[in-house]
């Protein structure tokens, strides 16, 4: 069968940008960086879980109380507005993967059309890609956030779907995170991990197209 795809969707928090020195501020501020792994895995948790009772949460603002619910048992009381603050800005100043831009450029000249699906909010897209010298090759940055739900639920897939004018058969979610290939899946698109650390790729999801260990493998197989 052709590979019919004409329009590839990134997912952007760890797939495209690297969270790494989000360790660092973690750091900076008196915690432990190993925080900052479990801190994001909560913050998608609580999002998720507002997303299935129907709420409508906004990264942003769940983000950074996220941030001072993790550093209240860390940091003295007085402390941890700044303390979380900090941490926060940290997110509009991360860059990308080393993989991403060359990627990114190689897809673009293919033809493809790309275009960002993220949980948070489209300003951080924006000047993650501007500071990468890709924003140009983007189409769209897409949320969830203009969309009414949090990924994996299916809606804002189709949203990204609608924008795009494309059937799902057309579109390709691209995501280091099992559940969002799941959702993807779930919604009809086609799907492809990245997964640049090895790790096992859990049963209970559905299993992706394409398994690449860099964005620069997935220029390769397109």
């Amino acid at each position: 069968m052709p590979d019919l795809t004409s329009v590839v969707a990134f997912d952007v928090n760890e797939t495209l940008s690297d969270m790494a020195p989000l360790g660092r501020r973690f750091a900076e501020v008196g915690a432990e960086p190993q925080l900052a792994a479990t801190w994001f895995a909560g913050l998608l948790r609580d999002g998720f879980a507002l997303t299935v009772t129907d709420s409508h949460p906004v990264f942003g603002e769940l983000a950074q109380e996220s941030l001072r619910v993790a550093l209240s048992g860390v940091l003295p009381a007085a402390e941890i507005d700044d303390a979380a603050q900090f941490v926060f800005e940290g997110i509009g100043e991360l860059e990308v993967h080393p993989d991403v831009a060359p990627a990114i450029q190689g897809l673009a000249e293919r033809g493809l059309r790309l275009v960002t699906l993220s949980v948070g909010g489209t300003e951080v897209a924006e000047r993650l890609l501007e500071r990468a010298g890709i924003r140009d090759l983007f189409e769209a940055t897409l949320s969830a956030v203009e969309a009414g739900r949090w990924k994996p639920h299916e809606t804002p897939y189709r949203y990204a779907l609608d924008r795009c004018g494309v059937p799902a058969a057309e579109a390709l979610l691209v995501a280091v995170h099992p559940w969002d290939i799941d959702g993807a899946h779930r919604a009809g698109l086609r799907t492809a991990w990245v997964d640049r650390d090895g790790t096992r790729y859990p049963g209970y999801f559905a299993t992706p197209d394409l398994v690449v260990d860099s964005l620069e493998g997935l220029a390769e197989r397109l």
